[in-house]
């Protein structure tokens, strides 16, 4: 039975597969004004190729019934975005392959700050060499009703950095997950704002800067801008960590986390550091069996990492989240290449970073490898994970963290996996 049940999933699988293939190249799409819950005609669309820098490849506007379509050879065969640009605001859906229909939502605007709030603001610390690597993610909660999109073109979101930090990046996201590089609108003194359409639901802004690390040790003030009741701390076990009204929170991933708690409001508090960044985990070593501390056949080979603690629960999967970007991040800063989306008028351009290439941090790239090397393993005995190493995959190539020549090897043996999963 179970035989026969994993031959009829794999040709549910293949037959997907083929009727993607068959419609691959075009899509149908509507845009709908979502606050007032009517069809959206005359908005200008433009699809996206998410390779090699967010390059516009086709353009159209939506009909009476705020309908659309595209015919091009990229949709099926990658990862799209779709913008619709409605009232001079950017608004985006992502495009994965093998989605024959869109609908991309456009709201209303306003630029009353009421319309969001931040219930958390997570901080990662990774020592890079000479420099410490920050990355802070902000959870941007749009609750209105009825939904308006939260925007105002001279920059809607603040952000404030340390003394002699270098920013790298600014991104957000909408509830749809697609982050978007943002232009950065320099207000003096380390502030700096972005125009972003807030959409109602959740929404994210992500940022990357560097501190300077002598001597392995430094101190870096945080600045709550929102009136978050709470900041989530991030560093390796290496790292020491201290500040007032600071308390560990237990491990998560490999990281030490740490819980900020503002009894008094929102106000920047310090952050000491001192330590380098974690060594190399070898792959096949003992460090490389799985967070949980377990080999394969389960038998325990060292201390488990501890649990988020109750209080933290709500935020284990942003935490999870921003750990990710955490482990992207090097491969980030070390592409020479950006691209800038300015949230205004849609227009995409590449900026030439003035970073000096630096080795990416050790832990990061081992995590990576482990993850990929579990995701082999269950992809040779699952569908599901053969559909959690082709997603996988796929991450990897949009964060530029993958060459062509290994995704086109990797894409191969996913190949064959599922040829080996139907031979049985």
């Amino acid at each position: 039975m179970n035989f026969l049940l994993r031959r009829a999933c794999v040709a549910a699988l293949l037959l997907g597969l083929a009727c993607s293939t068959a419609k691959a190249g075009t899509v149908q799409g509507k845009v709908v004004n979502a606050t007032t819950g009517k069809p959206a005609a005359s908005v200008e669309v433009i699809l996206i190729q998410l390779q090699g820098g967010m390059q516009p490849v086709a353009n159209t506007r939506t009909n009476a019934q705020g309908e659309f379509s595209f015919d091009n050879p990229g949709i099926g065969a990658q990862p799209m975005l779709v913008r619709a640009v409605y009232r001079g605001v950017n608004f985006h859906q992502p495009l994965p392959p093998g989605r024959p229909s869109v609908q991309v939502d456009v709201y209303d605007l306003s630029a009353d700050l009421k319309s969001i709030n931040v219930p958390s603001h997570l901080v990662i610390f990774q020592p890079n060499g000479a420099t410490l690597t920050v990355a802070e993610q902000f959870l941007v909660r749009n609750e209105t009703k009825p939904p308006v999109a939260y925007f105002r073109a001279d920059g809607n979101f603040r952000v404030t950095l340390p003394d002699k930090a270098q920013l790298r990046q600014i991104a957000a996201s909408g509830p749809s997950g697609m982050p978007v590089v943002q232009a950065p609108i320099e207000l003096g003194k380390g502030k700096y704002a972005i125009a972003f359409a807030f959409r109602p639901g959740d929404n994210e802004v992500r940022l990357a800067y560097e501190v300077p690390y002598p001597g392995n040790a430094a101190s870096v003030k945080i600045f709550p801008s929102y009136g978050e009741g709470r900041v989530i701390v991030v560093a390796p076990p290496s790292v020491t960590v201290s500040a007032d009204h600071l308390q560990s929170a237990g491990q998560e991933q490999g990281m030490n986390l740490y819980e900020h708690d503002f009894t008094g409001g929102a106000t920047p508090f310090t952050v000491s550091l001192s330590g380098t960044a974690p060594p190399p985990i070898e792959a096949g070593g003992p460090d490389a069996q799985g967070a949980n501390g377990r080999q394969a056949g389960g038998e325990e080979t060292g201390t488990p990492i501890q649990v988020v603690p109750g209080r933290l629960d709500s935020l284990k999967w942003p935490v999870l989240g921003v750990l990710v970007v955490a482990f992207l991040l090097g491969g980030i800063l070390l592409s020479r290449k950006t691209v800038i989306v300015n949230a205004a008028d849609g227009t995409a351009a590449i900026q030439e970073n003035q970073i000096v290439t630096r080795t990416a941090t050790a832990a990061p790239v081992a995590t990576q490898t482990n993850t990929m090397s579990t995701l082999d393993k269950a992809a040779a005995t699952s569908l599901d994970g053969l559909k959690d190493l082709i997603f996988k995959l796929e991450l990897r190539r949009q964060a530029g963290t993958i060459s062509e020549a290994e995704y086109a090897a990797e894409r191969a043996k996913a190949e064959q996996i599922l040829r080996d999963l139907v031979r049985g």
